[in-house]
C-alpha cells in the first residue's frame, strides 16, 4: 500500500560529534535509499486530531535517549502519531561490530585487493543482515516493515551512536 512508507526521516544531530566523510556517504545514501523505497506500517491504531485513520505516509525523527532508541512518527502534515521508544542494549555489540567491519571495509577500499574486500564487504553484510533481522524482531507488533527499510534503519541507528 503506497501510504505505509516514510516519506521524510531526521537523525538528531545533537546526539553525534563527528562524522567522517565514509559515515555521511553511508547516511546519505541510506536515506536516499530508504526514501526511495520502503515500507513502513505502524501498528497500532491511532486517528488524528481530525479524527481520520492515520495510514501514512509518516515522517520520522530518530534519536537516541538514555540508551533508548526513539522513534517519533508524524502524520504527513506533521501532527504526531505515535513515539516508539526501544532499548537499544541488544543493539550494542551489533553496533560495536558493525563500526570495526566498516572500518575494516574503508580500508580494504583504499589499499587491498578485490578478493580482500568482497571478503570483508560479504561480513560487513552479514553483520547488517543480522541487526536486520534483529531490528525487525525488536519492532514486532509496533511496526511491520521490510527487510530492506529494517538494514536502512539499522545505518542510521548505528550514525547516532558515533560520539567522537
Amino acid at each position: 500500500m503506497p501510504n505505509h512508507r516514510i516519506i521524510a526521516i531526521t537523525l538528531d544531530e545533537a546526539t553525534i560529534i563527528r562524522r567522517n566523510a565514509d559515515v555521511e556517504q553511508e547516511r546519505r545514501i541510506a536515506i536516499f535509499d530508504l526514501l526511495e523505497d520502503n515500507r513502513f506500517k505502524p501498528l497500532r491504531p491511532h486517528e488524528g486530531a481530525d479524527g481520520a485513520p492515520n495510514e501514512g505516509p509518516y515522517r520520522i525523527h530518530m534519536s537516541v535517549e538514555e540508551g533508548r532508541l526513539v522513534l517519533a512518527i508524524a502524520r504527513e502534515d506533521g501532527t504526531p502519531h505515535e513515539t516508539i521508544i526501544l532499548g537499544l542494549g541488544r543493539f550494542r555489540r551489533p553496533i560495536r561490530d558493525y563500526f570495526g567491519i566498516c572500518d575494516s571495509y574503508y580500508q580494504a577500499v583504499r589499499a587491498a585487493t578485490a578478493d580482500q574486500i568482497e571478503t570483508v564487504d560479504m561480513a560487513r553484510r552479514a553483520l547488517h543482515n543480522e541487526a536486520a533481522d534483529m531490528l525487525i524482531e525488536r519492532l514486532n507488533g509496533k511496526v511491520e516493515l521490510d527487510f530492506d527499510t529494517a538494514r536502512r534503519l539499522f545505518t542510521l541507528i548505528c550514525v547516532l551512536h558515533i560520539k567522537g
